[in-house]
């Protein structure tokens, strides 16, 4: 079985790093994803990865150890709080994130920590790529790429994913590590690089980066994971409200095509109400809000276009899911915005290690 050799460190050094992954029930996917991470092209002595398992269930822990890594158990507590607490136990100077159902490329912790060369460079962004043959998980990675493609043109950014993430281990405690009281895989990494940004720290996006990621098969789980983005983004919102204007991830049409996927779905119900109202038809409702419908899609052209040239066969699919991600984020944020503010805005806990 493969040594632990990494984890044979007797303290921290310069030019070490710290490879976190939470994990909850990931005794399926994190073989490979442990294959991978102690498969890299970096010398065996200038990493460690430490596995944190998040109050499992199935034999998470048991797989994790026969690999011969750290492993670290608590009770379940949610990915932010498991993260948090590897960083606490981390020895190395970068800590480096990703998840139990990424598959790294052999050099992703070369080219995460190669960024970390210079000196204000305080985190790191790297990229998904995916395997899959299906259209909508082809779908998701072109959804992702269009977003590449704008990263690429903008230095700094402001906006990280755990999935490819790293930063500097001193800072990452100083800023009290990830919110733990978003209790789910949501959008508490964006709240921390938000944070990051906004206190002057240099974060780059490292496009040579890569994980191996199962995106979404269907349209329902691509509209329940854009659902609950856009009900935990109000949190977000709420400690960072100029984010809601611009941030470096989200194109700005999205907010448009948000907004005309609600208006068209609120005329056409206005039509059906107006008609079953005995009063004159709604017609005209109606098909303003198929006019809004239209602008929805009109406003996806660029990236439909770029979707034609780089993999046409999505585009049996991406009418389709640029509706299905405009409602469902709106709908998400919609429910967000209700239920939400009766929390703490701008409430951060930071995970302690227990005794």
């Amino acid at each position: 079985m493969i040594s632990d050799q990494r984890n044979q460190v007797v303290r921290k050094k310069p030019g070490f790093y710290s490879t976190v992954l939470p994990v909850y029930n990931g005794a399926e996917t994190l073989p490979e994803c442990l294959q991978a991470l102690l498969a890299q092209t970096l010398p065996v002595d200038q990493y460690q990865v430490i596995v944190v398992d998040d109050g499992s269930t199935d034999d998470t822990a048991e797989v994790a150890r026969s690999f011969g890594v750290q492993v670290i158990s608590q009770p379940n507590a949610g990915p932010a709080a498991a993260r948090n607490r590897g960083a606490q136990a981390a020895q190395g100077d970068i800590l480096l994130f990703t998840d139990a159902d990424c598959i790294p490329a052999p050099d992703w912790v070369e080219r995460m920590a190669a960024a970390f060369t210079e000196p204000n460079v305080v985190g790191t962004k790297g990229v998904y790529r995916t395997r899959q043959r299906e259209l909508v998980a082809r779908f998701v990675q072109a959804e992702y790429e269009d977003r590449y493609d704008r990263m690429r043109t903008l230095e700094p950014i402001d906006f990280v994913d755990t999935y490819s993430a790293g930063y500097r281990r001193d800072v990452f405690l100083a800023f009290g590590g990830f919110d733990t009281s978003f209790p789910t895989a949501s959008v508490e990494d964006q709240e921390f690089s938000f944070r990051l940004a906004e206190a002057g720290h240099r974060l780059v996006f490292v496009p040579d980066a890569q994980v191996f990621h199962t995106h979404d098969r269907t349209p329902g789980e691509y509209a329940r994971r854009k659902f609950w983005i856009g009900y935990w983004k109000v949190r977000v919102m709420l400690e960072h409200p100029d984010k809601l204007v611009r941030d470096s991830h989200t194109p700005q049409v999205l907010k448009l095509q948000m907004g005309l996927a609600a208006l068209g779905a609120l005329l056409v119900v206005g039509s059906v109400l107006t008609s079953a109202g005995s009063v004159e038809p709604g017609w005209w409702l109606a098909l303003a809000g198929l006019a809004a419908w239209a602008a929805l899609l009109v406003s996806g052209l660029p990236f439909l276009i770029k979707l034609l040239r780089r993999d046409p066969a999505v585009m049996l699919v991406a009418p389709l899911l640029l509706f299905v991600r405009a409602w469902a984020l709106g709908l998400g944020f919609l429910v967000g915005l209700l239920r939400l503010p009766a929390g703490r805005p701008g409430h951060c806990e930071t995970s302690s290690p227990p005794p």
